[in-house]
């Protein structure tokens, strides 16, 4: 709703839940619930100019959100007097991949000339790719490029930080249910603090973005719960709460999502 100005809490709850729930039942997921979130804005009547701002700056500050957790969770690990080899190469990595992208958004939104030149190379590229395929080059280019520079700048000036604001509190809320998992299943703060959780949280999160299986299935459990138990968790109380806190944010998910998927049309 913050990056696609005229959509409603009604119509955003639907097109949320099909997205998600695309991204977590098929490989690639990530990729698959964009092209999806597309498609049902498109049917409701939406610019694609205006769809394809949003969809990418909601995309891109997802994907920061993921990559500054475990440079966030080393800051405090370190704080806190504790250490994680495995999660400080994480963080290198983010810290890499993080500036690469920054560096990259920003030199598509420095200058209209900036983003027409990257926009011409861009479709030099895909269109060489196509034609490998036997298929027909693309028709935008460098001008489309500019068209969403200026669209781009005109939200990010405008809403930055309540995008900012939402996209942190949304994916924040998860690391909370695995917290309250932890405790429930008799893995205190004594075993594993409030930091461990979070440093591990943020690891797993970043095996999940690798799109192996769909959802991470079995990558990020077993990365979590390795990590949790590696900080001292019990190993009966730390598998019991990744599998009840993945369950949580998976199956509510796909059934929330056929559900909506339903209300489509009249949404």
């Amino acid at each position: 709703m913050v990056a696609l100005p005229g959509l409603r809490f009604r119509s955003a709850l639907v097109l949320t839940q099909v997205a998600t729930a695309l991204s977590i039942v098929v490989p690639a997921g990530a990729a698959v619930g964009i092209a999806g979130a597309y498609g049902i804005l498109r049917r409701w009547g939406f610019a694609s100019r205006d769809i394809a701002r949003a969809v990418t700056v909601a995309s891109l500050w997802n994907q920061f959100a993921n990559l500054s957790y475990p440079i966030i969770a080393v800051f405090l690990l370190t704080a806190s007097g504790g250490d994680s080899p495995f999660l400080a190469t994480a963080a290198f990595v983010g810290v890499a991949i993080l500036g690469v992208a920054v560096a990259a958004l920003a030199a598509v939104l420095v200058s209209n000339r900036t983003a027409r030149e990257i926009g011409d190379l861009t479709a030099q590229f895909v269109s060489w790719v196509r034609r490998r395929f036997g298929r027909a080059p693309v028709l935008w280019g460098g001008m489309n490029f500019e068209q969403f520079r200026r669209d781009a700048v005109d939200l990010l000036r405008r809403r930055w930080h309540v995008l900012t604001i939402a996209t942190y509190a949304g994916t924040l809320t998860v690391f909370l249910l695995l917290v309250v998992s932890l405790r429930a299943f008799d893995v205190p703060a004594s075993e594993v603090s409030i930091v461990e959780a979070f440093a591990a949280w943020s690891l797993a999160r970043i095996l999940g973005s690798v799109p192996i299986t769909p959802g991470g299935i079995g990558i990020v459990e077993l990365g979590l719960s390795g990590a949790l138990v590696g900080f001292g968790g019990n190993n009966a109380g730390v598998v019991a709460a990744v599998l009840v806190y993945r369950f949580l944010t998976m199956v509510p998910t796909v059934v929330l999502g056929l559900l909506a998927a339903v209300t489509v049309r009249r949404a």
